[in-house]
């Protein structure tokens, strides 16, 4: 999101999908990230590629890299194909190597402490400093893939707006996102493990992600004085250098990037090809769209769900996805939702009536869409999938269909 003019709302999309590099037949990590990322730069030791208006780089592990728009783009609409394009590049050079690409926030069966392998290129010793500090070779940091929207805003007044909205929607964005049900071969009973292992990977430095639901902050001045001074001060006997002291520290659900004039969604896990992913966004957007025209809720009404109730249903979500019952009728009423309690699919369905121009038949977005609403997030097909068949062969499928672009179903596992 670091376009050469300021964009207001809704004026651009910065998405980014995180993915694992695993061996072609036994689809356990293969850190080789490096190998992956030389290769396709022509160079060796880069940390990125660009391939026009999508780039890769690494992260924080050597078994995962990223893919993500080069600039903000106006439209999501061309962004999977775009990826797809992508995905298929990066599975040639894996092929090669006898490695390919797997989706899903977790990987099933990688056991941390034993296969973490550090990035070791440029930035290092920022990731260094995480792993001097946090310990960065646990689920937390060492396996999690994540899909990431990014949200301009042109000033104070537009961020007051974007703000409020994205603190709304974030506690239910799991109903649609889970993709993480299994940790280290078990199926934990939790639909989002991803999210989970996140909101407690820096309980060192609680400060660091908070309770993943933003401080109802409306200006970047309270941002400062609420979020980013103490946390910077909290953290800084820790890191007396100062290498961490930067905006991306903050871990919380969504971030504000203030040297960017963006807001960055983080709490969706990646799903199972680009063509899902982007659907997911463009749902988000079109609800955040409506929150920001007031359609069902003042903006001052927004601004005032504090952050402990909006806690709580984020972690029912977390364990229950979309079928966590959400009672909290305030929180409720801000939607416009006409009953006083629902699951987080009733909510959703409830949503997404109200902005047809993504439902609608003719949308690009209307069929992994309905995949969802209707058959449940990718977490709950793992589930139902494994009940009939052993994880490699539900994450190999899971590999195929990134390759190839469709969503999951569990009767195609094989």
């Amino acid at each position: 999101m670091s376009g050469p003019a300021r964009l207001s709302l809704f004026g651009g999309f910065g998405v980014e999908l995180e993915y694992m590099i695993v061996d072609a037949e036994t689809l356990s990590v293969r850190p080789i990230a490096d190998e992956l990322l030389s290769v396709g730069a022509g160079e060796p030791g880069a940390g990125d590629v660009e391939r026009g208006e999508i780039g890769w780089s690494n992260e924080l592990v050597a078994h995962v890299v990223e893919l993500k728009v080069s600039e903000p783009a106006p439209s999501l609409e061309p962004l999977p194909a775009l990826f797809q394009k992508n995905v298929h590049e990066i599975n040639a050079i894996l092929s090669a190597r006898g490695a390919r690409l797997m989706p899903a926030g977790m990987h099933p069966w990688m056991v941390p402490e034993r296969e973490t392998r550090i990035w070791p290129g440029e930035y290092g010793h920022v990731y260094q400093a995480f792993d001097r500090i946090f310990g960065c070779r646990g689920h937390g940091w060492a396996n999690l893939q994540s899909l990431h929207l990014n949200l301009p805003f042109a000033d104070d007044a537009e961020f007051a707006r974007l703000h409020a909205a994205i603190r709304l929607v974030l506690p239910i964005l799991p109903a649609l996102t889970a993709s993480s049900p299994v940790v280290e071969g078990r199926v934990t009973g939790l639909m989002d493990n991803r999210l989970e292992v996140y909101r407690t990977n820096s309980r060192k430095i609680a400060r660091v992600a908070g309770q993943v639901i933003p401080e109802p902050a409306f200006s970047r001045a309270e941002y400062d004085l609420q979020i980013l001074e103490p946390l910077y001060a909290e953290i800084a006997p820790h890191d007396p250098a100062g290498v961490l002291r930067h905006e991306w520290l903050n871990a919380r659900g969504a971030i504000a990037r203030f040297t960017r004039n963006a807001i960055e969604i983080r709490v969706m896990d990646v799903q199972e090809c680009p063509l899902v992913d982007v659907a997911i966004c463009a749902a988000a957007v079109a609800v955040l769209r409506a929150l920001v025209d007031e359609r069902w809720s003042s903006l001052a009404e927004q601004q005032s769900a504090a952050v402990a109730p909006l806690a709580e249903i984020l972690l029912a979500t977390i364990r229950d996805a979309e079928q966590a019952v959400i009672r909290n009728r305030d929180f409720l009423r801000l939607f416009g939702f006409p009953q006083e309690s629902g699951t987080a699919n009733d909510v959703w369905r409830h949503l997404l009536s109200a902005v047809p121009e993504v439902t609608s038949t003719e949308s690009a977005w209307h069929e992994p869409l309905d995949v969802i609403l209707n058959d449940g997030p990718l977490a709950r097909r793992i589930v139902r999938a494994l009940s009939h068949d052993d994880q490699s062969a539900v994450y190999r499928e899971l590999c195929r269909c990134l390759e190839v672009g469709q969503a999951f179903q569990p009767d195609s596992a094989a």
